[in-house]
């Protein structure tokens, strides 16, 4: 059987086989990693994109994938899923580009306020609005540890569960739970503090 040719009849693409069977397979056969990269590469990009910028994310979702597939060997499907696994990778690749976030997220707290709105309902449909929180928002992001950061934006913006992101980021489930409601704490807290100013 040659690299990347069906396997029991599948087609190449392996989109029957589960995440940790192309993991598997991809063992004896590499191409056939390339459908993970079919199924996660968009929403890995729009999580660093959303991170680090569209500049940034083309180059780095390259360099999650490749870190995966070095490492594939020594994925176990008994610690946790390969989604969790890819954040928990792209977490990493993000780290390595701290300042290029902390700049970004600098830049968002520097943009204007937008103005006031005239009536009660303008008022508390403007407050809805996630982009009139866009700056006060990255404010409290700068004010946030990394690892702060990673477990809030991998449940905020990855969609991620509060155990995937515990699997991503290599802590016990409990604790994530403990840090994301001392964390939406911490947020609610800041954002109320600027909106009283």
């Amino acid at each position: 059987m040659g690299v990347g040719a069906p396997l029991n009849g599948e087609a190449d693409t392996g989109t029957s086989l589960s995440d940790e069977a192309l993991i598997a397979v991809s063992k004896t056969a590499p191409a056939r990693f390339g459908g993970l990269f079919e199924r996660y590469a968009d929403e890995i990009y729009r999580y660093i994109a959303r991170r680090l910028g569209e500049e940034a994310a083309p180059d780095l979702v390259a360099e999650v994938f490749l870190v995966a597939f070095r490492g594939r060997m020594g994925f176990d499907p008994a610690r946790g899923l390969v989604r969790p696994w890819l954040y928990g990778i792209a977490v990493h690749v993000i780290s390595r580009h701290r300042r290029t976030e902390m700049r970004r997220n600098r830049a968002l707290a520097r943009m204007p306020e937008p103005p006031a709105a005239e009536s009660f309902e303008e008022r508390a449909a403007e407050r809805m609005d996630a982009r009139t929180l866009r700056p006060g928002l990255a404010r409290a992001l700068t004010k946030l540890s990394a690892a702060e950061r990673d477990l809030l934006l991998l449940v905020a913006w990855a969609d991620l569960s509060y155990d995937e992101a515990a699997q991503a980021l290599s802590i016990p489930a409990g604790t994530a739970r403990s840090r994301l409601h001392r964390l939406r704490m911490k947020l609610r807290r800041h954002l109320d503090l600027r909106e009283g100013m």
